[in-house]
């Protein structure tokens, strides 16, 4: 399968390099007039680690995305602010370390992210009103026949006329039967086509019919392609797609991604499980006394096991045990004579004294450290749910099985915007869901740092939902 280049891309990073080598001259005029170099081959070494770390972190954060499909900018400063205060935290770390001779490295490191964040904010402010404007002054919009006149029909049609970026204007519609919503645009019926094509100005012709009318369709493009038109057909699934669908083509084959998940990529993949081991190891090494201490005031406080091992499901559905430390008092049965999952509710007189205290701050949760290295578990993802409630679940909530597509976490989107606890109600499981839906399809690295962040602030203070 052959990629496109997306030229866009290339020259937005362009425009970002070349705002990023003039961000990099300012300072180095300034700090050259307090008595050094203008530049050197360690500036030169500088500018290139900035690029390289622009263009990475760029990525990553989904700067280059197609933010100009909208017409909100705020996505798009926040993905600037990430990269421009990544880059401040490389120079802090490279004149720490590295290059402690650099001279005035923090006026350096001030004056440098003030242009570059200054610089890349107005330029891609101006270039995305210079597209909007092009696209919502379209000098030469192209006139579409639109081929049915039934809901994907009109629906194409208020899309198109509502938003006149997409550049379209319609010549009117064409079907066997008319609707009363065209307001005198009817053309005629799907027998006089080519005629109606020959005698009015169309550049594109958008089949919107139901993908029964396969014979119906293959005239519509026979008869167009004969009068030199472009034919474009809306996909008989567009109703099931949703924001982040794409497609891709495999020879002669369509084939459309109703959803888009980051993690799919491979070297996404690898990324998170770098972060995912890295983090472990450190854990395990630096809180090895926590551990321990945990262990032992669970094993004096009540009798039982330290570790408490549950059946949860994981990656493509596949069962896991889930490690935890002990917070109840050992029990026989998960479900109550409902066959209902026992869910911990606050103050539930199930939960020991010391456990009170771990399921507040999250720290029963450590031990999962051990699912996460063995690759049955991310420190990030949709938290897995015990067997019953998970089953259960799944025939309730509507795209609860899409949680599976990744790994599960010990924390995640959801339990940082204060979805934990009890689900009793049928809005708080489907909210969770959706949350962890949103999570998988604008993965990032970033966002897993931003919710491992989250989380540490909630142990500090405490989240009032955790019983």
């Amino acid at each position: 399968m052959k990629q496109r280049i997306n030229t866009h891309s290339i020259l937005r990073k362009i425009l970002d390099y070349v705002v990023l080598t003039i961000a990099f001259l300012l300072t180095r005029q300034y700090i050259a007039a307090k008595g050094d170099i203008l530049f050197s081959q360690l500036n030169f070494l500088l500018l290139l680690i900035s690029t390289l770390t622009w263009t990475v972190t760029g990525s990553s954060v989904r700067l280059y995305d197609s933010y100009d499909k909208t017409g909100s900018f705020s996505y798009e400063f926040v993905a600037i602010l990430k990269t421009v205060l990544l880059h401040v935290c490389v120079f802090t770390f490279l004149f720490f370390y590295f290059f402690k001779l650099y001279p005035y490295p923090r006026t350096f490191i001030l004056l440098y992210s003030t242009y570059l964040f200054s610089g890349i904010l107005i330029s891609k402010y101006i270039v995305k009103k210079l597209l909007l404007r092009l696209q919502t002054n379209h000098h030469n919009p192209k006139n579409v026949l639109i081929v049915g006149t039934g809901e994907t029909g009109m629906n194409f049609y208020y899309t198109i006329h509502n938003n006149n970026r997409y550049g379209y204007t319609c010549v009117g519609f064409v079907d066997d039967q008319s609707n009363n919503e065209i307001n005198g645009q009817y053309l005629g019926k799907l027998s006089e086509l080519t005629k109606i094509l020959e005698t009015n100005e169309i550049d594109d012709v958008v089949v919107a019919l139901p993908g029964k009318s396969k014979e119906q369709t293959e005239k519509i493009i026979a008869a167009s392609e004969r009068a030199a038109k472009r034919v474009r057909i809306i996909a008989d699934c567009h109703q099931y797609c949703t924001p982040t669908a794409s497609m891709n083509l495999y020879g002669n084959f369509p084939l459309v991604n109703i959803r888009f998940c980051p993690l799919d990529d491979p070297g996404n993949q690898r990324l998170k499980r770098a972060l995912d081991i890295g983090f472990s190891l450190f854990m395990f090494t630096a809180f090895s006394w926590l551990f321990l201490l945990i262990a032992l005031l669970i094993k004096l406080s009540s009798k039982g096991s330290i570790f408490f091992k549950q059946e949860r499901w994981g990656l493509k559905n596949k069962k896991i045990t889930c490690y935890k430390f002990r917070s109840m008092v050992v029990q026989n049965c998960e479900v109550d004579s409902n066959n209902q999952f026992l869910q911990a509710t606050r103050n539930d007189s199930r939960v020991t004294q010391i456990g009170r205290f771990l399921r507040k701050t999250n720290l029963d949760e450590l031990p999962q450290f051990i699912n996460v290295l063995s690759g049955e578990m991310s420190f990030v993802g949709p938290r897995p749910h015990a067997t019953p409630l998970h089953i259960e679940s799944r025939e309730t909530v509507d795209h609860y099985m899409l949680r599976q597509m990744v790994k599960p976490g010990i924390t995640g989107w959801a339990q940082v915007n204060g979805c934990r606890g009890e689900t009793r109600h049928s809005g708080q499981m489907k909210k969770r869901v959706d949350m962890d839906i949103w999570y998988i399809e604008n993965y990032s690295f970033w966002l897993d740092c931003q919710i491992i962040f989250q989380t540490m602030m909630n142990m500090i203070k405490g989240d009032k939902n955790a019983y």
